[in-house]
């Protein structure tokens, strides 16, 4: 029984959605996922746009819960690196409606499994960094903008020069039981299967790019606090160059769900053995 859905990095995709909203009104899952990179790019803070939240995204949440009555499920949200920050209080707002949970470092307890919510990646090369942090330390990948040196579309929350991944994970996790835990990231672990870009060959002032993009701190917090299961996005074309969208680490299965092509990328997890999750492009 897969009795989760897992997608991310939709951005913005009517297509995609309206492929997920008819497959959840089908299948009837009991959780639905969204792992972040949710909306158009900029939307927010361009003006280029329609109002894609209210007029299209909270509308078929909405209509969803309406048609399936007592079998909506439970939807998790968190945003991602390229959803300016902007728009967190218009999702505050929706799960105040009950259309979603929106779990950026939350956690939400519901069955048998906790599930908790990380929406921040390591530095990058682009300007905006709402949803940037230090990694483990002040270091940043050649090519890639500091996050004191970019631009944030609201005030950030904290002091973003003593503020890392590492610290806030140990802060949402404040050492609980995590053995039946999912989390929902949008960055993927440092040096796997799942945080491979396309960078071969690559170089900034003859230094080579690294090819692995993702969060040492992620991919510590793994080994060493060994969740059930572990949700990724960011990179889109990992799976297409590694042929893997999913690895074990001991107890830990994780998974990226994003994709490079125009399909929808939709996994399918039971969540009481989620090895056995399966990926399907739609």
């Amino acid at each position: 029984m897969h009795n989760c859905f897992f997608v991310t990095d939709l951005h913005g995709s009517e297509s995609r959605y309206n492929k997920l909203f008819a497959l959840i009104e089908k299948e009837k899952p009991l959780y639905v996922l969204l792992g972040g990179d949710l909306l158009p790019h900029g939307f927010g803070i361009k003006s280029d746009y329609d109002d894609f939240f209210q007029e299209y995204l909270l509308k078929n949440f909405l209509l969803l819960r309406k048609n399936m009555k007592g079998q909506y499920p439970e939807v998790m949200v968190i945003l991602g690196n390229d959803d300016p920050r902007v728009n967190e209080q218009r999702f505050q707002m929706a799960e105040k409606e009950g259309v979603w949970k929106y779990l950026h470092m939350e956690k939400h307890v519901s069955g048998d499994f906790t599930f908790y919510g990380y929406a921040h990646v390591p530095p990058t090369p682009f300007r905006l960094k709402d949803w940037e942090r230090y990694d483990v330390s002040r270091y940043v990948d050649p090519g890639c903008i500091h996050p004191t040196d970019g631009f944030f579309s609201v005030e950030p929350e904290v002091d973003i020069e003593y503020a890392s991944i590492k610290s806030d994970l140990e802060k949402l996790s404040n050492g609980d039981d995590l053995s039946n835990a999912v989390f929902l990231f949008h960055s993927p672990p440092y040096k796997t299967d799942l945080d491979r870009a396309a960078l071969d060959g690559q170089s900034i002032d003859h230094v080579p790019l690294d090819v692995h993009v993702g969060s040492i701190a992620i991919m510590r917090f793994i080994e060493e606090r060994q969740p059930l299961l572990t949700l990724h996005g960011h990179i889109h074309e990992s799976s297409s160059i590694t042929g893997n969208w999913k690895q074990s680490f001991r107890k830990t299965t994780a998974i990226n769900g994003a994709w490079n092509g125009k399909e929808l990328s939709l996994v399918r997890i039971d969540l009481s053995d989620p090895e056995k999750a399966v990926k399907t492009l739609v």
